[in-house]
């Protein structure tokens, strides 16, 4: 384990957007396995197409993205320490964490086929609610993070968080997306 955990550590310096691109992609990928197994209770029923879905969207767009955003932050200085992580966990809250809850959403809703209106309809019953849970798991998190972990590895602490934030993002998805499909004009010739 502790040589996986160097490996690793090495892998974050010289490759960051790839390894904390495969990083999400796993942890995304997990966390929907949580909610259909452990919350939803799939069983046999598990869904691996919402998985790869999710899966694709850690890997693809929020793996690079937090990796790039990450390093500005890194890059901006600040007067001290304290400012410092003042003002990176206000730039990450209030910049970035809004516009990650709505691309999350739309971005699912068009993987899943729902198309841009469907993208629109997730976004309004879903964002208000996810991004205030998500400030009161976050905040406190990129508090510590900011203040006390070294910048390499900011991406897995909170990765290691979003494993749990992923699990509960996949089950409001995913109990969206259900609902979306049960009032579809499709779904009374489904029926029938």
């Amino acid at each position: 384990m502790a040589s996986f955990l160097r490996a690793y550590n090495a892998a974050l310096i010289r490759r960051p957007i790839l390894a904390q691109s495969a990083t999400a992609a796993f942890l995304f990928g997990a966390g929907d396995i949580i909610a259909q197994q452990a919350i939803e209770r799939q069983g046999k029923n598990h869904d691996f197409m919402r998985t790869a879905r999710i899966t694709f969207y850690g890997g693809a767009f929020f793996g690079p993205a937090l990796t790039k955003w990450y390093q500005l932050l890194n890059r901006i200085k600040f007067a001290s320490p304290t400012k410092g992580v003042i003002y990176r966990v206000w730039l990450d809250q209030a910049v970035l964490t809004p516009v990650a809850v709505g691309f999350f959403f739309g971005t699912m809703s068009i993987l899943e086929g729902k198309g841009i209106s469907g993208a629109k309809e997730r976004i309004s019953e879903n964002y208000q609610s996810t991004l205030i849970r998500n400030w009161t798991v976050f905040i406190p998190t990129q508090i510590i993070n900011f203040a006390i972990v070294p910048p390499h590895l900011r991406f897995v602490v909170v990765s290691v968080v979003s494993l749990f934030w992923n699990t509960y993002l996949s089950a409001v998805n995913a109990r969206t997306s259900h609902k979306q499909l049960l009032e579809s004009p499709d779904a009374d010739k489904k029926s029938d």
